[in-house]
């Protein structure tokens, strides 16, 4: 039943996901602190209101930030991400069994568990769709990390991390693309969904 969690001045590192598994939640403060990445399981935290990250380390924010349905306002000043965006994004080849995998499952190849070892089968249960609307692909372990700016509010385009199956799986709005000139090209799938209400304050500066 916690509501109000306050870590911050502190020197974490990281974000435990069990996070995640407070679901009254609805203001989080984990200013001041060394934190790196955001883990995607607290886009569980659907009464969550408020979001305090400013003054750490990170570099982007993934996209199941954007099902928050319920935060209203998201603190990100002091963190590279505001003065700086990342560019070089690895990639490391799928192996045999990944790319069996995404054959099976993208053709739609009838398996029955009977017809599979346990371990397969689990891994097959593993898949994640791209993104990428024009695409229609899976991955497992082998994905192509990506930043993809999304505007929260009008006004601030923030980049938030994707993943695609593979580099030549290119989003149609990726970072490589992007112009801050052009105004049709911050209108993606993601932003459309994010009512101009929803996000009351993004505080960068």
């Amino acid at each position: 039943s916690l509501e109000f969690l306050y870590l911050g001045g502190n020197f974490i590192t990281s974000i435990p996901p069990e996070l995640a598994k407070l679901p009254s939640l609805r203001y989080l403060v984990l200013c001041d602190n060394k934190i790196q990445s955001i883990p995607p399981q607290l886009a569980q935290l659907h009464s969550l209101r408020s979001l305090s990250l400013h003054n750490n380390l990170l570099t982007y924010l993934p996209r199941e930030i954007l099902n928050l349905v319920h935060l209203e306002e998201l603190s990100l000043r002091g963190n590279p991400l505001v003065v700086r965006f990342v560019r070089d994004l690895t990639y490391n080849p799928p192996s045999l069994q990944e790319l069996a995998g995404r054959t099976v499952k993208t053709r739609n190849v009838p398996y029955a568990p009977s017809d599979l070892p346990d371990s397969l089968v689990r891994y097959l249960s593993l898949a994640s769709n791209c993104p990428n609307p024009k695409c229609g692909g899976v991955y497992f372990d082998s994905c192509v990390r990506q930043i993809k700016f999304v505007d929260f509010c009008g006004k601030y385009r923030l980049p938030l991390m994707h993943y695609l199956c593979s580099p030549e799986c290119s989003s149609p709005f990726s970072s490589a693309s992007q112009s801050s000139t052009s105004q049709s090209e911050s209108d993606s799938e993601d932003e459309a969904g994010v009512a101009a209400h929803r996000m009351q304050k993004v505080l960068l500066g």
